[in-house]
């Protein structure tokens, strides 16, 4: 730092090749050698993102955490985001070390600030996290266990209003291990995850530190992993976050965050740092992160034993979970009454939009049939070609998709993925892969009554190779409907991680015969001891032993079994993110889930993005258009 301007290169060498204890050693010699404060130096010298990054490493932790929270909470308003991850992630130990830091650093005391910074349960819960007096005791009671999964279950979904102090208590006291049990209770006897019934009975802030706090419990490098993806993710970075979460997790579990990472998101920590920043801010957290886990190709055992949990963790969630739609039928519904309101819409001058949407995304597909009878019986009128000659625009293509039955919208979809010059191959995947056999044998039928063809007929002649025997292959609709079979699991598993043949052809026939005929729940368990005996995911083989409109329809099936509202809730996502909407994959999307599991959809969005669907459809939407798409999305959650 002396002389003109300073060597960045050599201070980040240095600063990130020492632990935080040797750096605070450096900050004793270098003022007994000069006389000057180090860290005023480097903030002098340094500047921008670079300079927070150096300086937050140079702080014993607990002072890190003390600086955060205090520009957390000083100023106008309040970053709760960051007192949610501090407070919720934080040791009795290191908790007991901040306080007295802070005291220190700013002789006041931390929990009075709070106190007159927060309010309500989100105030009480943090108090509670403060103290830093979580249990610790490994030695787990049964009969505890099972009381307060039913305490909980008590002061939430089995209550008339929810008894926030339980939650409190409950999750702010007991050990870690305790808990662990507790949520495994909790799902047997409520039949649905904790993090459902927080979702469902809390809210706000509140809601947010809970579920932050039930993820930390279940594992603080999956919290932090799914921390820094949302830090980097899209648009603009989340300087802030990343820069504590490197600084704060460097010296703890930073290699645990990685392997997470790397497993739910199919790159690695490194390389999405590499592409999300630049300079010598880039050089430093790279240097934190300590590896590229991409660079080899393998998985480390650890990641593989996070893949193999998330597999087990799906065989419960899909068992246990009810999936629910948005759109139910109407009460006191009334055909006749129905069809009078939308000729009255469309009869004379102009077209009264907002009429039809209070009648068409209110009512359940089954209700929207009997109108359709209701107006051709009383107007001897087609009320399908009615709406296409009133309306336009996007509008036009939500009504008419919800006034088609599902087997005929999808069977239409597809025909549009077909026809023209190009085949729309995402459009075949997405709706081929994730239909049950009853779906499949309904939209044969009316995609050969509509258009005179076969399904089969219409795919085998668009499509070719393998990717033409897949889509045919889920087309027929006859998938295994029975249980897992463990010992035949362990055959598909063997047979699907076999490579020693270098067939490609072999390869993707075994891939085809078994995740195109097996059950859901025989295919976990497939995918399950695949992770055992390959140390890889399955998903991520499929990456890297395929490519093209094969591997995109092998990932597509596998997602859709490992969770299919958060497949959906990656595509809805997608639709909208960035410069301009992918309208026709949004309304496709809204329409065919809204009677089935969009409101498990909307829950996992949420869960992703930290922002709800029904923000980004109102932000990314407008009009008409936007009026329908809320209505079937059907809340703000």
């Amino acid at each position: 730092m002396k002389g003109f301007g300073s060597d960045k290169e050599a201070i980040l060498d240095l600063i990130t090749s020492r632990s935080n204890r040797q750096r605070v050693e450096i900050c004793q010699a270098y003022k007994s050698l000069y006389g000057k404060d180090l860290i005023a130096d480097l903030k002098y010298e340094l500047t921008g993102k670079f300079e927070r990054l150096i300086v937050g490493l140079m702080r014993p932790p607990p002072y890190h955490d003390a600086k955060e929270i205090k520009d957390a909470i000083q100023g106008a308003g309040t970053d709760e985001k960051c007192l949610i991850e501090i407070m919720a992630s934080r040791t009795n130990q290191q908790m007991h070390a901040l306080l007295a830091a802070y005291r220190d650093a700013y002789e006041r005391e931390l929990e009075g600030d709070i106190l007159g910074d927060t309010s309500g349960h989100f105030k009480k819960m943090l108090v509670v996290l403060l103290q830093g007096t979580r249990e610790e005791d490994d030695v787990v009671s049964e009969d505890l266990v099972e009381q307060d999964a039913k305490d909980l279950l008590d002061a939430g979904e089995a209550k008339w209003g929810t008894d926030e102090a339980q939650f409190i208590y409950i999750l702010g006291h007991r050990s870690k291990q305790h808990l662990r049990l507790v949520f495994d209770e909790y799902l047997k006897i409520s039949g649905k995850p904790i993090e459902y019934s927080i979702r469902a009975e809390l809210s706000g802030d509140f809601e947010k530190l809970m579920l932050a706090v039930v993820k930390c419990i279940r594992s603080t490098a999956e919290y932090f992993a799914e921390r820094l993806y949302k830090a980097m993710q899209g648009l603009g970075t989340k300087d802030n976050t990343l820069i504590r979460i490197m600084v704060s997790r460097s010296e703890i579990d930073m290699l645990d965050i990685r392997e997470v990472f790397r497993t739910k998101y199919e790159k690695s920590l490194y390389s999405m740092i590499k592409e999300d920043t630049s300079g010598e801010y880039k050089k430093a957290l790279l240097k934190l992160c300590g590896g590229d886990d991409d660079a080899a190709g393998e998985f480390f055992p650890e990641a593989a034993q996070v893949a193999y949990r998330m597999w087990e963790l799906s065989a419960v969630a899909v068992a246990k979970v009810e999936l629910k739609g948005t759109v139910h039928p109407a009460t006191n519904f009334n055909a006749d009454g129905d069809a009078q309101v939308l000729r009255k819409a469309m009869k004379g001058l102009g077209t009264d939009e907002d009429a039809i949407i209070g009648v068409v995304p209110y009512r359940s597909n089954e209700q929207r049939q009997q109108i359709i009878q209701a107006y051709k019986s009383h107007y001897g009128r087609d009320l399908l070609a009615d709406l296409k000659s009133e309306l336009s625009g996007s509008l036009a293509k939500v009504i008419l998709a919800l006034m088609m039955t599902p087997a005929q919208y999808d069977a239409k979809q597809l025909k549009k993925a077909m026809e023209g010059a190009g085949t729309d191959e995402s459009i075949l995947i997405e709706i081929l892969a994730t239909r049950n056999n009853r779906e499949i044998q309904a939209i044969n039928e009316a995609y050969a009554a509509v258009y005179q063809k076969s399904l089969e007929d219409a795919l085998s002649s668009d499509t070719s190779g393998h990717f033409k025997r897949i889509l045919v292959s889920l087309a027929l609709g006859n998938r295994d409907e029975g249980a897992e079979d463990l010992t035949q699991a362990h055959e598909d598993a063997k047979k699907l991680a076999d490579v020693s043949s270098g067939n490609t052809d072999s390869l993707e026939t075994r891939f085809l015969s078994i995740l195109c005929t097996r059950s859901y729940p025989h295919l976990r368990k497939v995918f399950q001891e695949f992770v055992k005996m390959t140390n890889h995911d399955v998903e991520h083989a499929i990456r890297k032993r395929m490519s093209g409109d094969v591997r995109d329809a092998f990932v597509a099936i596998v997602r859709s079994i490992k969770n299919r509202p958060a497949f959906f809730a990656d595509k809805l996502y997608k639709s909208m993110k960035g410069i301009g909407t992918d309208d026709r994959t949004l309304i496709r999307i809204m329409v065919s889930r809204s009677e089935s599991d969009l409101l498990n959809i909307r829950q996992e969005f949420i869960d992703l993005h930290e922002k709800s669907l029904h923000q980004m459809i109102e932000k990314d939407t407008s009009g008409d258009y936007r009026k329908a798409l809320l209505a079937i999305c059907g809340g703000q959650d």
